[in-house]
Formats: C-alpha cells, structure tokens, sequence
C-alpha cells in the first residue's frame, strides 16, 4: 500500500503539530517515523489510521482518503497494549471476528500469527497474568494476524526492561517481514529505527527534517539539526559521525580537553570538550589515559566528518 500525505497540516490547541507539504512512504517496506517527543509522529501515525482528520490537506491511502479506507485496510497497533478480559487467543479472536472474518479462517491467522510472534504458548493464558514483553508480542500479534495492507506501530517497544526489549527487537525484523504490508513504526529511539526501517522520515518540531533510505540517512544528514539528533558531534558547521572519534592523531584532527575517563566496559573513553561542545572519544587498546584538563588530540576518518555551508546543507 502507498501512505501518502499532501498539504497536511494538523492544528491542535492553537498551534500547528505537523506540517508536511508532501510526503510518500513506499509499498511492501518498513518506514521508521523517527524524531524525540512532540515531533509529531504519533500524530502521523493516527492520521493514517484515519483517527485523526487534517485539519488542512488530505491523507491518503492507495489514493483514497485514509478517513474511508483505514477501517477495512489498516491494523494499528497502539503503544500501550489494552485488552479485555479473558485468554490471549480469545483477543486475537476477537479483533479477527471484529473484520468479519470466519471462524476458520479466524483459526488458521491465529496460530500462524502466534508462531511469528513467539506467543503460540501463551493463546490459553489470561491476558492480566502477561509480563510487559509478552504483552508487547501479543499486541504485535492482534495487529499482523489482520492481515492489513498498512500497519502502523506506535513505540513497539516502549516500557520494555532491557533484556526484553533486546529480545524483542531480535525478533521484530522476521516478524514485520512475515506481514507482507507497508509497515510504519514510530520511535524516538535512533538504533531502533537504523535496525528495523528500511526507509527513515526524521520529523523535527513537526516537519519533515531528512527522508530516504535508513543507512544513506544516517551517514548523509541533511542539515545540522538533523546531524545533531542523530547524535553526531556538532562543532560549528562540522559534524562527526558518533562514535568516530579516537585518540591520536588522523583524517580529521580536533583538540579536545579531558574532562574525565570512563570506563565503558567494551572500551574506555575519554569525555570532554571540543571548543563549547561536549564530545566524547575512545582510546585505542594500550593507551595512556591522560588526565583531566589535558588537552588531547582526537581525529576521525575524512568520510565520518560533514561540512555544512551556510543553508545547512551537507557539503562534500
């Protein structure tokens, strides 16, 4: 299916939350909705559903307005799972016969959906007794075993402990690769979204900051802002790709002064500033670490550093 938004603008109290003049997210893939709290995703994402109207432009869905054709072609899965009372299997049951599926046909999603999902053990547990993570998976499991053409996921792994979300997040490419549909996922979360999504729509203060491929994205922000969220070291028009800086000298050389060492366990790194911004770097194996208000040279490879002009667009 193609999401397409055009000429959107979406009011609330006074003020607008999301402006996005055009916008298409392709078929069969999965896009990731990235960007912090308040960007507007979620209220993207409703708009898809057909939960929300624009209050100006249109959404739409395979060129019909998402408001008529969301009920009979969109499964949503919200951030926070609800279900009524009773065994997993009997919500799953019901969502299907909701769609007026038949019984058996309604069966056969079941149990194909529950393998996917890694709660085929759980369809007889009542839903109050699941743990946070097998909720997560359940909810998952109503919203594919639909079958839709467009699914949207609202912060699928939000609230998860560690070790559950890390499980979860193993598991989520097969599974959003079993559904066979146009798939948008809204995160905050930069890894979560590089590990899930294909394609990257980065919305910043509601507006569309940087769109493509996930990868090409990342390493080829288009603006400064863009460059900052994804957590690259930003020094005036330069930005440096995080995690390149080391301790030595390189490509690229910067001076940065030692505020403390930390101990990162895989490796120790050095924390500091680079001029007015705090910059961290790693210390190759068998290296001293200085002491703090040492001014150390770190450097990065030419291709992990940007230049920005004065547009704030990337330079080569």
């Amino acid at each position: 299916m193609e999401l397409q938004y055009r000429g959107v603008e979406q009011r609330k109290g006074g003020r607008t939350v999301l402006a996005i003049p055009e916008l298409t997210l392709g078929r069969a893939a999965t896009t990731a909705l990235l960007g912090p709290n308040g960007a507007g995703k979620t209220t993207a994402l409703r708009l898809a559903a057909g939960l929300e109207r624009p209050s100006v432009g249109e959404v739409l869905l395979d060129g019909e307005p998402a408001a008529s054709a969301a009920p009979r072609r969109v499964a949503f899965a919200f951030q926070r799972a609800v279900f009524l009372r009773g065994t997993v299997g009997e919500n799953l049951d019901l969502a299907l016969r909701l769609r007026g599926v038949g019984r058996a046909e309604r069966g056969r999603r079941i149990d194909r959906t529950a393998e996917v999902c890694g709660i085929a053990g759980l369809l007889g547990r009542d839903v109050r007794t699941l743990s946070g993570g097998e909720a997560q998976r359940v909810n998952l499991a109503r919203a594919l075993a639909l079958e839709a053409e467009l699914v949207l996921l609202d912060e699928p792994l939000s609230g998860l402990d560690g070790p559950t979300r890390e499980a979860l997040l193993a598991d989520l490419p097969e599974i959003l690769r079993a559904a066979d549909a146009t798939v948008v996922l809204v995160t905050h979360d930069r890894d979560e979204a590089l590990l899930l999504a294909q394609e990257l729509v980065l919305l910043l203060d509601g507006r569309v900051a940087a769109h493509g491929r996930a990868g090409e994205v990342f390493r080829r922000p288009p603006s400064l802002a863009a460059a900052r969220f994804f957590g690259y070291s930003v020094l005036g028009q330069v930005a440096v790709r995080p995690g390149a800086l080391v301790a030595g000298p390189g490509e690229r050389c910067f001076s940065l002064r030692v505020e403390r060492v930390v101990d990162l366990g895989t490796q120790v790194a050095v924390e500091g500033r680079i001029g007015e911004t705090p910059t961290r770097a790693t210390l190759p194996p068998g290296y001293s670490p200085p002491d703090p208000g040492v001014v150390l040279t770190v450097s990065a490879p030419a291709e992990a550093v940007l230049r920005f002009d004065d547009e704030d667009r990337t330079m080569e």
